[in-house]
């Protein structure tokens, strides 16, 4: 267990009026975040929410922040897994476990056939946040205001919350690009709210010692595949504005379309598409859309490789038991 004392989002001051009044309430207590639940019978009776371990993302960190400001979910406990079993015996799961059913708490976007939006004339698929805001921002913002949820200044302030604030995050999360063009951005914009709670350890002792990482490991492309279009990232790393910058610089060709790497924890091997450009969602090629949505056994059986875990909707990333089989979805993917 450790303490959350600083939050989960940074710079409150970005927040709409009714959220940033709700963090600059009277605190409950310490934000307790653990990797499994406490045994401890005295604090059984505590609500414990799951989300997923690893990398922090905007949509879960503020999703379990708005949850704990419902009634139902006040002071829970954070944990952060993605073991079915720990998270099948938790109050609510968020971001995690491929099942959205408000019924039982469960807000998880990432499953094939997953399609939920907010409503009320917005067509933008929702994150975990904007699960959590569909289901719990009407009774967060009447309590801020101290007024019914039927007081129509709720309805008022939730949809215009929603249009200038979590819309946002939930198509950065779903890769959702703001505008329907093929070019390419005029400039990268490093400093939107998913962006700052992703970086919050990077520059100077992260980013710029990357660089030489994956230099090498582009040199050696050929080694990790004759094709050339597969790159091995040796030590995870910042990689993808070095790999752009490297590319035109190197003038490598063909260019790099997959990067596999093992993720954070050691566990597992991911295989990355690689965007058409540092600011956009679009991939040069993603991975095979007859995969996306599937986990485990369906998407081995489906891909014909042992040892699948997943393939995001997009097709941006997907995950593997073991290197082979990571570089296995990637040579596959490159015919596909």
């Amino acid at each position: 267990m450790f303490p959350v004392t600083k939050g989960l989002i940074r710079n409150l001051s970005l927040l709409p009026l009714p959220l940033f009044a709700a963090a600059m309430a009277p605190p409950s207590p310490v934000v307790r975040v653990y990797s499994t639940p406490p045994a401890s019978p005295s604090e059984v009776s505590v609500k414990k929410v799951g989300t997923h371990n690893g990398s922090f993302h905007c949509d879960e960190a503020l999703g379990c922040f708005m949850i704990r400001l419902s009634h139902k979910f006040s002071g829970a406990d954070i944990v952060r897994t993605r073991d079915p079993k720990i998270l099948g015996e938790l109050d609510a799961v968020l971001d995690v476990g491929g099942v959205y059913d408000p019924d039982r708490d469960r807000y998880d976007h990432h499953q094939k056939g997953f399609e939920e939006v907010f409503g009320h004339g917005f067509n933008t698929k929702l994150s975990s946040a904007g699960l959590v805001y569909k289901h719990f921002g009407k009774e967060i913002i009447a309590k801020e205001l101290n007024v019914d949820q039927d007081h129509p200044d709720v309805l008022r302030l939730f949809l215009a919350v929603y249009k200038s604030f979590m819309e946002a995050i939930d198509a950065v999360d779903n890769g959702i690009n703001r505008y329907d063009t093929d070019q390419p951005p005029r400039y990268v914009n490093n400093t939107h709210l998913s962006s700052r709670v992703g970086s919050l350890r990077f520059h100077a002792r992260s980013w710029l010692p990357a660089r030489s990482i994956v230099m090498q490991c582009l040199e050696e492309r050929f080694k990790t595949d004759p094709s050339g279009e597969i790159m091995e990232l040796k030590n995870f790393c910042p990689w993808k504005l070095h790999l752009f910058e490297l590319e035109q610089e190197m003038k490598i060709e063909p260019l790099i379309k997959y990067v596999i790497y093992q993720d954070e924890r050691g566990k597992q091997w991911r295989v990355q598409a690689v965007a058409v450009a540092p600011d956009r969602f679009e991939n040069r090629k993603a991975l095979p859309e007859q995969w996306r949505g599937l986990r485990d056994e369906e998407l081995s059986k489906a891909a014909e490789i042992p040892g699948c875990v997943f393939v995001h909707m997009s097709g941006f990333i997907g995950g593997n038991l073991s290197y082979e089989g990571a570089l296995s979805m990637a040579r596959t993917a490159l015919t596909l």
